[in-house]
C-alpha cells in the first residue's frame, strides 16, 4: 500500500502493469522510460528469458515534487505474463497502489486476455486487495495491428465497468501508453488523499500532477 512519512514529507506509490504474455507491458515501461526527462527517472531494469519478456519485473521509479513540497515517489512494475511465473506475480502485486492491466488487442488474444483478467482479480485477493475497489485502468494494446477486436465491440463488453473507459494503445509507437498513465493516476491520486486525510495545502491535485507529465509528451529536449 502507499506509504506516507511526514518527516521529509514523502509519498511513495506501487504501480504494476499487469496483463497476458507478450501484451506490450514491458513495452510501455520503456516507452515510458524513454519519453521521461533525464532528472525524473531512474534506471529501467529490464531482465529477458527464452519463455517471456521479463522472469522477475521492471522498475522505473518516478520522482515529482509538488509545490507545496510533497515529494512524490511513483515505483512502477510489470509482472511476467507467463503462468509458470505466477507466484512471482502475486508477489510483485502485494502492497499495490494501483494497477494498469494491458491487454492484446488482436482477435485470436481474447481468451488470454479474460484469463489473465481473471487471474489479477484472483491474485489480488490472495494479496487481501479487492480488484472493483482497487485504482485500475484497462488499456488494449496493440491497435496498430490488422487482426484486432473492433472498437465498438470493445466498448460495448466494458461498458459499465468500473474500468471504462478504455485506453486504445499501440504502445510500440508510443500511442496510448501516456494516456493510460495518466488515466491510472486520476483515479489513483483521490483514493490517496482520502486514506492519508494530506493536509489541504498536500492534497494531490490529479490534474496538476498530471499537467507535470506533459514532458512524457515533449520528450528529452528540456
Amino acid at each position: 500500500m502507499a506509504s506516507y512519512k511526514e518527516v521529509g514529507n514523502k509519498l511513495v506509490l506501487k504501480i504494476v502493469y499487469y496483463g497476458p504474455a507478450l501484451s506490450g507491458k514491458t513495452t510501455n515501461l520503456m516507452q515510458l522510460h524513454t519519453l521521461l526527462r533525464p532528472q525524473r527517472k531512474g534506471e529501467l531494469m529490464v531482465l529477458e528469458t527464452r519463455d517471456d519478456r521479463t522472469l522477475f519485473f521492471d522498475m522505473l521509479p518516478i520522482g515529482l515534487r509538488s509545490e507545496a513540497g510533497l515529494d512524490l515517489r511513483l515505483k512502477l512494475y510489470t509482472v511476467p505474463g507467463q503462468v509458470q511465473h505466477d507466484s512471482t506475480r502475486k508477489a510483485v502485486l502485494s502492497r499495490v497502489d494501483g494497477v494498469i492491466f494491458v491487454a492484446d488487442s488482436q482477435l485470436g488474444q481474447q481468451d488470454n486476455n479474460a484469463i489473465s483478467f481473471d487471474n489479477l482479480a484472483n491474485n489480488l485477493t490472495k494479496v487481501g486487495l479487492d480488484i472493483e475497489q482497487l485504482p485500475l485502468s484497462v488499456q488494449f494494446n496493440k491497435r496498430d495491428r490488422e487482426d484486432v477486436i473492433d472498437e465498438v465491440s470493445l466498448h460495448k463488453r466494458w461498458a459499465g465497468t468500473p474500468w471504462a473507459p478504455l485506453t486504445l494503445a499501440s504502445a510500440v509507437n508510443g500511442r496510448g501508453v501516456v494516456e493510460s498513465f495518466r488515466q491510472l493516476l486520476e483515479r489513483l491520486y483521490p483514493v490517496v488523499n482520502e486514506e492519508f486525510s494530506l493536509a489541504a495545502e498536500h492534497v494531490i491535485d490529479p490534474r496538476k500532477f498530471v499537467d507535470q507529465l506533459s514532458a512524457l509528451e515533449r520528450g528529452n529536449d528540456e
